[in-house]
């Protein structure tokens, strides 16, 4: 029982640590090299890792959805670590009054900003990319670029102050909410338990009382 106990909480864990990754803001220092705008039919698969159409727009089963091809540096451990250049592909999609909660109704304007950002000839203009989500390419999911702002230079390093409040928040309410749990039982569970498990002594011992005087009374009959 323990273990079950222990494999939800890491399960749990790790679903909520993948749902925290995949919603909360992160920051790319990129170069644009092109933007376009391709139709995309979506699959029961890929179809949940994508926003709904742009607001005023119908909702329909595949539809044009803007992309921002990207160069971006490389990193790793929350970026700690700093690599090379790779390719990213950004889509730009409004996220509009639903989840996650971006508010985002300006992927046209986005995507005229990453217009003016292209460069394809040194010396480069690096950009600081907010998004969202992850890119599997296997499943053609991409993350959904929030903004495009101009970087001092392609070795900037933007500090997540958001993501370190937001952690800071989340962790505080944890604890809150663990101290909570843990004085209701005290004070609420664990008197209950008591009392029950009282309540059971007392019946096993009057039913230990009552089952020695019958046994008595029968050792009385066989002794006449």
């Amino acid at each position: 029982m323990r273990n079950f106990r222990r494999a939800v909480r890491i399960t749990v864990f790790l679903i909520l640590a993948l749902w925290l990754h995949y919603v909360m803001p992160q920051r790319d220092i990129a170069r644009v090299t092109s933007t376009e705008v391709v139709r995309t039919d979506f699959s029961a698969l890929n179809r949940i890792f994508f926003a709904q159409a742009d607001t005023g727009a119908t909702d329909n089963p595949s539809r044009d959805l803007r992309f921002i091809n990207t160069e971006r540096k490389a990193t790793y451990l929350f970026g700690l670590i700093r690599g090379g250049n790779q390719t990213m592909v950004y889509r730009n999609e409004d996220t509009g009054w639903i989840y996650p909660p971006y508010f985002k109704f300006d992927s046209a304007d986005l995507q005229a900003e990453a217009g003016a950002a292209i460069s394809t000839a040194e010396p480069y203009d690096w950009v600081v990319i907010t998004h969202y989500g992850w890119r599997i390419r296997w499943l053609s999911i991409y993350p959904n670029a929030v903004s495009i702002r101009p970087a001092p230079s392609e070795e900037f390093r933007p500090i997540p102050w958001g993501n370190i409040i937001i952690y800071i928040a989340l962790i505080a309410g944890a604890l809150f909410l663990r101290a909570m749990w843990r004085q209701f039982r005290e004070r609420t569970l664990d008197p209950l338990a008591d009392r029950a498990e009282d309540r059971m002594d007392h019946v096993q011992a009057d039913f230990a009382e009552r089952r020695g005087r019958v046994r008595r009374w029968l050792d009385s009959w066989k002794s006449k």
